[in-house]
C-alpha cells in the first residue's frame, strides 16, 4: 500500500485476502438508510444466508464482473485503510488500489486513462480526487452520506466566519493550511491565502514550509493534529491557541466577545491557531493506555490525530501509511499495539498474524477500569457491499443516481444527503484555489521526499 511513487500508475496491491470460510462482517446499514436505487441491492445481501466469501462473492459477481467487462481498464475503484475489512479486500479483489488519502487524492491525476473513478471512502476524500482530475474523469462515491466527524466539525459555513475575522485581523501574515479531511470548499481557502493542504505524513513539512515565510498558521480542522505537528517542529506550544469546540459554540462568535481562551492577545501571539475540531475515534486514547501495553512489553504506536500526551507517551506515531508499513515489517514474535481506526488495526493484525506477529488495538484493554474497546470509524463503514455492487451495476446500466457523482465543490449533508452544487463559475473559481493548495502540498511532499 505504500504510495512512495504513485504517478507509475495505480496503486501497488497490499496483499489483502479473505480467506475461504471467513465471515464478511461489517454491520448491515438499516435498509432505510440506503438510497432507493440501492435497497434492491441491499434486500438481495440481507437475503443471503451466510456472510461468507462463498456465499457473498457469487452475488457480487453477478453485479461487479458485468460492470468490469462493460468499462474494461477506464475503470478504477479506490479505497481508504479505514474502510471496513471486507470493503478493502473487495475493492482490491476486483483490482482497485488501496491507501492512504495522500495517494488517493493523485490517482485520477496520475492515471488519465481512467475515465470512471468509483470510491468506497469518505466525501471528501472522493473529492480531492475530483480535485485534480481531469476534465473527462468523473468521480462517483459508493455512499454519499459517507462523512468524517472531524470534517462534520468544521464544515464551510462554520470555519468561513472565524477566518474572516482572522484575515481581516491579520491581512496577507495570516494563511491557511487544510487537512485533507476538509471539504474541498476549505481547501479553496487555503490555496487563496497562498496556504495549502497537508495530510498525516507530510503535516510537519508543510508546516515548515509556512513558517519559513513567517506567517501565522490557521490549521483547520484537527487540533491534535496540528498540536502534534508543532511538537514534532520544535514549537513553543506556548505560541498555540485553541479555537472553542465548534459543537458547542459553532461559528456565532466574534474573536473579542472573550469566547477564546487567552482573548485576542493569544491569537497574536500565537504562530499558529488550531481549529477545535477532533476525530471521535482517536480523542480516547490516553497516556493510561499507553503505559498498560508497555508494562506488558508491547510496542505501541499510534496515529498523530490522537492527544499530544498518548503521542509523545507512545514508542512512534505516524500516518496510516507509517502503521501499516511498520505492522508489515514486524518480525516473527513482535508485539504492536496501535492506536488508530478500528477497521485499520483488524486488517493489518489478520494480516500480520500470518507471519507470527501479534498486533493489537490500543483500547481493546482486557481490564474494567478502562471501560472502552476498539472503534471503527461508523461513516467510512456506510460503504458496504451491497453500495459496492449497487453503485458499478447502476453505472453500467446508465442509472446511477446523480447525488453519487462527486464534483468539486459539492457539500452534502451526511444525515439527510441534501447536496449543495456550487454554479458552474463557482465551481471553476474552487478548483483553481483548492487545486493550488493540493499542489503545494505535492511539490513540498515531493522536494522532501
Amino acid at each position: 500500500m505504500a504510495h512512495a511513487n504513485p504517478s507509475t500508475g495505480p496503486l501497488p496491491p497490499s496483499g489483502l485476502t479473505l480467506e475461504p470460510g471467513m465471515p464478511i462482517c461489517q454491520t448491515d446499514l438499516p435498509l432505510d438508510w440506503y438510497q432507493d436505487e440501492f435497497k434492491p441491492y441491499a434486500e438481495e445481501y440481507q437475503a443471503l444466508p451466510d456472510r461468507t466469501p462463498e456465499t457473498v462473492f457469487p452475488w457480487l459477481d453477478r453485479h461487479v464482473r458485468p460492470a468490469l467487462d462493460h468499462f474494461g481498464d477506464s475503470l478504477l475503484l479506490l479505497a481508504h485503510y479505514y474502510m471496513g475489512g471486507e470493503i478493502v479486500k473487495l475493492i482490491e479483489r476486483y483490482g482497485g488500489a488501496v491507501s492512504d488519502s495522500y495517494a488517493l487524492a493523485l490517482q485520477a491525476a496520475h492515471n488519465p486513462e481512467k475515465k470512471i473513478i468509483v470510491e468506497s471512502a469518505v466525501h471528501f476524500m472522493a473529492e480531492a480526487v475530483s480535485i485534480l482530475a481531469h476534465d473527462d474523469q468523473q468521480v462517483w462515491i459508493t455512499n454519499p452520506k459517507a462523512g468524517c466527524t472531524m470534517e462534520m466539525l468544521a464544515k464551510d459555513h462554520m470555519v468561513m466566519p472565524i477566518a474572516d475575522q482572522l484575515i481581516e485581523r491579520y491581512g496577507d501574515d495570516i494563511m491557511v493550511i487544510a487537512y485533507m479531511n476538509t471539504s474541498g470548499r476549505l481547501k479553496a481557502l487555503a490555496g487563496a491565502t497562498g496556504g495549502a493542504a497537508c495530510t498525516s505524513s507530510n503535516a510537519h513539512l508543510v508546516v515548515d514550509w509556512a513558517r519559513k515565510q513567517n506567517k501565522k498558521v490557521l490549521f483547520v480542522p484537527d487540533q491534535h493534529l496540528g498540536r502534534n505537528t508543532a511538537w514534532k517542529l520544535g514549537m513553543d506550544l506556548n505560541k498555540l491557541a485553541t479555537l472553542p469546540d465548534p459543537q458547542v459554540h459553532g461559528a456565532g462568535y466574534s474573536l473579542t466577545d472573550g469566547t477564546i481562551d487567552g482573548g485576542v492577545e493569544a491569537l497574536d501571539k500565537a504562530e499558529m491557531i488550531l481549529w477545535g475540531a477532533y476525530c471521535g475515534v482517536h480523542t480516547i486514547f490516553s497516556t493510561a493506555m499507553v503505559s498498560w501495553w508497555q508494562a506488558r512489553g508491547w510496542k505501541v504506536l499510534v496515529h498523530p490525530e490522537s492527544p499530544l500526551e498518548a503521542v509523545q507517551a507512545a514508542d512512534g506515531a505516524g500516518s496510516t501509511d507509517y502503521l501499516w508499513k511498520a505492522a508489515m515489517a514486524a518480525r516473527r514474535g513482535d508485539k504492536i499495539v496501535i492506536g488508530t481506526e478500528g477497521h485499520f488495526v483488524r486488517n493489518a493484525a489478520a494480516e500480520a498474524s500470518k507471519r507470527g506477529v501479534k498486533i493489537k488495538h490500543l483500547a481493546d484493554i482486557p481490564d474494567p477500569r478502562f471501560g472502552m474497546a476498539s472503534c471503527g470509524c461508523a461513516t467510512m463503514s456506510r460503504n458496504d457491499p451491497p453500495h459496492l455492487a449497487g453503485m458499478l451495476d447502476l453505472l453500467r446500466r446508465g442509472e446511477a443516481p446523480d447525488i453519487n457523482r462527486v464534483i468539486a465543490g459539492d457539500s452534502v449533508d451526511e444525515i439527510t444527503a441534501r447536496r449543495d452544487r456550487l454554479s458552474g463559475e463557482e465551481q471553476a473559481e474552487l478548483i483553481r484555489d483548492a487545486k493550488l493548495s493540493l499542489e503545494r502540498m505535492i511539490s513540498i511532499t515531493e522536494a522532501n521526499s
